[in-house]
């Protein structure tokens, strides 16, 4: 299996987000910044060109191999702001149901602002996240 092409990079954070050019999704991004940071207690650092990751865990693939990865983390892109709560949903419909308007992915939540949703709820929705990972991890 090929490396994966989105990697940790020294890239910095701070530049990337001050470039968003809409000013509402900055702003948001800079608040997801902290409170994901604050979550982690884990430096912010890019990966690839446009994803922010916090922490990190091993993970195997199906196949045996293994992989290092973010814990949680975000983008702002083009349609949305999407955050990457790598755990999926499927174990949190008490939380999703509570946290507002949203739509989903595997393991993204796609948001249009951040006004959109209970940021209480997102908090909790990252911590319970990055707990079943750290359980689960190599």
């Amino acid at each position: 299996m090929a490396a994966l092409k989105t990697q940790k990079n020294d890239a910095d954070v701070t530049a990337f987000l001050n470039a968003v050019p809409d000013e509402q999704k900055r702003r948001d991004c800079f608040a997801v910044l902290e409170i994901m940071q604050q979550i982690t207690g884990a430096k912010p650092y890019m990966w690839g060109p446009s994803i922010i990751g916090f922490g990190e865990y091993r993970y195997k693939y199906r196949s045996g191999q293994e992989a290092e990865w973010f814990l949680t983390g975000f983008s702002p892109r083009k349609q949305n702001l999407t955050l990457y709560i790598m755990a999926g949903f499927g174990r949190y419909q008490e939380l999703m149901a509570k946290l507002g308007k949203y739509k989903t992915g595997q393991s993204c939540l796609y948001l249009k602002r951040l006004s959109d949703i209970d940021t209480e709820v997102l908090k909790e929705l990252i911590r319970e996240s990055i707990a079943y990972l750290k359980e689960r991890s190599l």
